[in-house]
């Protein structure tokens, strides 16, 4: 008589360990073709304005420099102390990703 057991264990992935980038490009971030598809992506499920979680829309530059210019956006977004850490409940976004907002925010938030 045979018994067979199967042991079974939660699986973590790193997207940027799996597929290391070989650079991330931060010079000139537009909002339109950079950051919209960034907070596509990972924040409008939640945030934009159909939604308005937490009172907190994403989805439209005036709104957003609510929230660039508190600090919330790359405080939650870098699961810093005081911040909610987002998205909720996932992973933090890849590391070029937040490099490209913090890059967008540091040239002013233009809204290009």
């Amino acid at each position: 008589m045979t018994i067979s057991l199967a042991f079974s264990s939660c699986y973590y992935d790193v997207e940027e360990e799996l597929y290391p980038q070989l650079g991330c490009e931060t010079e000139d971030m537009s909002y339109q073709n950079d950051i919209i598809p960034i907070l596509e992506t990972n924040c409008y499920q939640c945030h934009d304005a159909a939604n308005n979680f937490g009172n907190v829309t994403l989805d439209n530059h005036s709104s957003l420099l609510i929230f660039v210019n508190n600090g919330r956006l790359l405080g939650s977004l870098k699961h810093e102390s005081g911040f909610s850490p987002m998205p909720q409940n996932a992973q933090m976004l890849i590391s070029c990703n937040i490099q490209k907002i913090e890059s967008w925010i540091n040239a002013g938030a233009p809204n290009n």
